[in-house]
């Protein structure tokens, strides 16, 4: 690994989605959102629904996170997600109706079962962050 950079890998059970170095990784975890770079004292951390962000250089990378762990090491960070998406592909029409379907199923909160919904609203709404952060890089 070269000097000064972090392993980082997202693991899904699908398999691998990412698998480089880099200089910085931000994520969202249980507490908050927290930074990595190398050299990071070691620690665990639950990952919310969330966006996990990574930069080498000037380039960055943005990803949509569903629920995982993240193991953070001095010279690297494995995230092991339920799901991950890179987000150029994240599907920005099935992200709206996700969308719009999550949240008609809110207004029946007596009808369904409020914390899936909710959920499913967290996640649509991520991905829609996700693709526009993308977009204003």
């Amino acid at each position: 690994m070269a000097e000064g950079k972090l392993l980082l890998e997202i693991v899904t059970p699908q398999g691998l989605v990412f698998s480089e170095e880099v200089d910085e990784v931000t994520g969202t975890g249980s507490e908050g959102e927290f930074g990595v770079l190398p050299g990071h004292v070691p620690f665990v951390t639950i990952l919310k629904i969330g966006m996990l962000t990574c930069k080498r250089g000037n380039e960055l990378k943005i990803f949509f996170v569903n629920w995982g762990y993240a193991e953070i090491g001095a010279d690297k960070v494995m995230v092991l997600a339920d799901s991950a998406e890179r987000s150029d592909e994240i599907d920005v029409e099935r992200a709206r109706a996700a969308m719009k379907r999550a949240e008609e199923r809110l207004k029946k909160a007596e009808e369904v079962d409020f914390k899936r919904a909710e959920s499913s609203l967290e996640r649509a709404v991520t991905r829609m962050q996700v693709v526009e952060l993308r977009r204003l890089k």
